[in-house]
């Protein structure tokens, strides 16, 4: 029995069954390493599904693993690829990127994966597993070597793929159903991009600016103010936290994120408390073209999260934005989308 996979809500066993019909049975014993497990602990959102302004539904980064290993899997068929996929965020600290902002790496939001290597070399149980299988640290440690897993935006890869379908199906907004993510998936198939390498693209032209179309709603609510100005609150709270020495870097890593709010509801630092509370219950972010001055307010420069794939033309593939205006419009209407300079709320942390 796959213990994962049967505690999982139905909507996502459904979702998983799309991404690879045949579970991969090596997984099992990985997924359930101590350093896998603590990945349950964290959402893919950053912490923005702590606030009211959100409605999410609870993704944890280990499902966010566990399905870009399927991908990966669906399209390789190859062992080493498909774990350096489950591993790719196995560094990642409690409300994930919020603690990019904290080293301030809002722009590039890979502050955190140095440690990817150290914690899979300090892991037993996953060294063991490694060694069992004949498979080296150095094969698994960085998904960036698998064109499949990873690559530069805005080409598509099976992270991308993944965080975009599973945001639209409710993780960040519920945008599209089973069916639709269906229909878009089973149109995807390894091409060879612009420099020869493989990457993900479609067959079909319609199937991909409908993908297109979705992804930029996302792109936008990514780089929005409502965002934003959570990530940086919980980055900020957490650095005074760490500051006065009531948080450590090793709970960062080794706690999970309702353990560290319940210190950050009992900080008697300040306005700390207060303040994550009114977040907590705001419905809606306020927004200025001017700064605010007595509150927190907060202009960030974020990472633009978007895909221009490929998709299958005659005899040559070809990016989505030289054959279709509609997906030009749609990664223009991103590219050019600028929320108010401020975003701000009632408090003063």
């Amino acid at each position: 029995m796959n213990i994962y996979i049967e505690n999982l809500p139905e909507i996502l066993k459904k979702y998983f069954e799309i991404l690879s019909p045949e579970f991969p049975e090596f997984l099992n014993e990985y997924i359930h390493t101590p350093e896998m497990q603590k990945q349950s602990k964290i959402s893919v959102t950053s912490g923005t599904i702590y606030s009211k302004m959100f409605d999410e539904i609870w993704y944890s980064s280990l499902d966010h693993s566990v399905a870009v290993a399927l991908i990966v899997w669906n399209f390789t068929k190859d062992k080493k690829q498909t774990l350096s996929g489950l591993f790719h965020d196995i560094a990642t600290p409690v409300f994930k990127h919020c603690i990019d902002f904290m080293n301030g790496d809002h722009e590039k939001q890979e502050s955190t994966e140095e440690l990817t290597t150290q914690i899979i070399q300090n892991s037993k149980e996953i060294m063991a597993l490694l060694n069992r299988d004949g498979i080296k640290l150095e094969e698994v440690c960085d998904y960036h070597i698998y064109p499949i897993a990873d690559n530069e935006t805005p080409q598509l890869s099976a992270d991308r793929l993944e965080y975009t379908l599973s945001n639209g199906l409710g993780v960040r907004e519920k945008i599209w159903d089973l069916d639709t993510i269906k229909e878009i998936y089973q149109d995807i198939e390894v091409q060879e991009n612009e420099e020869g390498i493989q990457e993900l693209g479609f067959k079909h032209k319609e199937l991909a600016e409908k993908f297109v179309r979705t992804m930029s709603k996302l792109s936008c609510i990514y780089v929005g103010n409502e965002t934003k100005y959570s990530m940086q609150l919980i980055a900020d709270i957490v650095k005074k936290m760490y500051e006065q020495k009531l948080v450590t870097k090793k709970d960062l890593y080794t706690l999970g994120e309702k353990e560290i709010i319940q210190k950050i509801e009992n900080c008697p630092i300040g306005n700390v408390a207060n303040c994550f509370k009114k977040w907590e219950e705001a419905t809606q972010i306020k927004e200025s073209d001017e700064l605010i001055k007595d509150k927190y307010c907060v202009d960030i420069k974020v990472k633009q999260r978007y895909i221009v794939p490929l998709v299958e033309e005659g005899n040559q593939f070809i990016r989505i934005d030289k054959i279709s205006e509609s997906a030009k419009q749609d990664i223009n209407d991103f590219l050019n989308y600028k929320p108010k300079k401020y975003a701000y709320l009632d408090f003063n942390l």
